[in-house]
């Protein structure tokens, strides 16, 4: 069952707050800032970005048992189940929402799709952490996201953004998107590759040489706390991004943010409640809701800003995303705690298998 939050984490929806509100501050303060950041890039990556989102993910990587992670093999319905919720159900359900809240505005309605289609390696570690999931599982399903990505990714955005959105018509109806698999792979293996590779040493050597208990209690009891201090670095960085269009263009942030706050939440409704009726822990059902529920935006604004330019409107809605997703994602892990006392029992399974 969940474990009370943490001092710092009690208090992070106020932290994330005010780095969102430094972040814009900076980026209307300073536009020069976004140009800044543009021109500290690695093959399109923003370098601060880059070392934000690395700190953000190392700590939680690095409390992974992967020398566990064989045990996984039995939840091959949990994998099955992820699959469907992440690549079938999250892409097509965002691509309604952009057509049907955004069909006069084909920028912002491409941003979403590619933010629909970009499915979790980052955050959702941390929001997994926040709501008590479990973590060996989510690494596992991080670990297959990022695969199905590289894979995947250029393939559903031709298909949703110049295929399907081509038979509707309508404004901007299809556009010719590059987006090669390497593109991808590049953003991936510095998203995630990178805090990943790290984490895994980081384990596998100090076990060896500290032990078990030393790593568990003392030296991850340090470490793990400083990825929010990474969550808020990255906000700020992402933020001031767009700080000055955020300021000028209110109307146009709310038309985005609608599609994305019904998103969310039904993604995470969705996914939840099947993975209760499917009979999974209130650790599975939180990491596999939060896996569905959540998107990689990092990946989606690398892409927006490699192939569409930092100042094009499938940027801006990128950056939109986590203005919403963030405080969004907060607010369900309350709702999942909550969840864990009315829908589980004290041993965390579905109360309806106490019959």
């Amino acid at each position: 069952m969940p474990s009370k939050l943490s001092g710092i984490s009690r208090y992070l929806t106020l932290w994330i707050l005010l780095a969102m509100a430094g972040g814009i501050a900076i980026g209307a303060i300073f536009p020069e800032f976004a140009t800044l950041l543009d021109t500290v890039t690695i093959e399109q990556v923003s370098l601060p970005l880059a070392i934000g989102l690395i700190w953000m993910m190392y700590p939680p990587l690095a409390g992974v048992k992967y020398e566990e992670l064989s045990k996984m093999k039995q939840n091959g319905k949990a994998l099955g189940v992820s699959i469907i919720q992440n690549w079938v159900i999250g892409p097509v359900l965002m691509f309604a929402l952009a057509w049907i809240f955004l069909p006069d505005l084909p920028g912002y309605r491409m941003g979403l799709i590619l933010i629909g289609i970009a499915r979790c390696i980052a955050m959702v570690l941390v929001w997994n952490q926040l709501a008590d999931g479990d973590n060996d599982l989510c690494a596992v399903l991080v670990a297959m996201n990022s695969l199905f990505q590289v894979a995947l990714y250029s393939v559903l955005a031709y298909v949703f953004i110049t295929v399907l959105s081509t038979w509707i018509g309508g404004i901007g109806g299809g556009a010719v998107v590059d987006i090669s698999i390497w593109q991808v792979a590049k953003a991936v293996f510095v998203y995630l590759g990178l805090p990943f590779i790290g984490g895994f040493l980081t384990r596998t050597i100090l076990l060896k040489r500290r032990g078990k208990d030393w790593y568990d209690n003392v030296f991850m009891r340090k470490l793990g706390p400083t990825a929010l201090i990474g969550l808020l670095f990255t906000i700020i960085i992402m933020f001031s991004l767009k700080g000055e269009k955020i300021v000028d263009l209110p109307w146009d942030v709310f038309r985005i943010s609608v599609p994305l706050l019904v998103y969310f939440i039904v993604m995470f409704a969705i996914s939840f409640m099947m993975s209760h009726k499917l009979g999974f822990s209130y650790e599975q059902s939180t990491t596999l809701a939060f896996t569905a529920a959540s998107n990689n935006f990092e990946l989606a604004i690398a892409v927006a800003v490699a192939v569409f330019g930092i100042g094009s409107g499938q940027a801006f809605a990128a950056v939109v995303g986590p203005l919403i997703e963030v405080p969004v994602m907060l607010g369900l892990v309350h709702v999942a705690r909550r969840i864990s006392i009315v829908w589980y029992d004290i041993d965390g399974l579905p109360v309806k298998r106490r019959n």
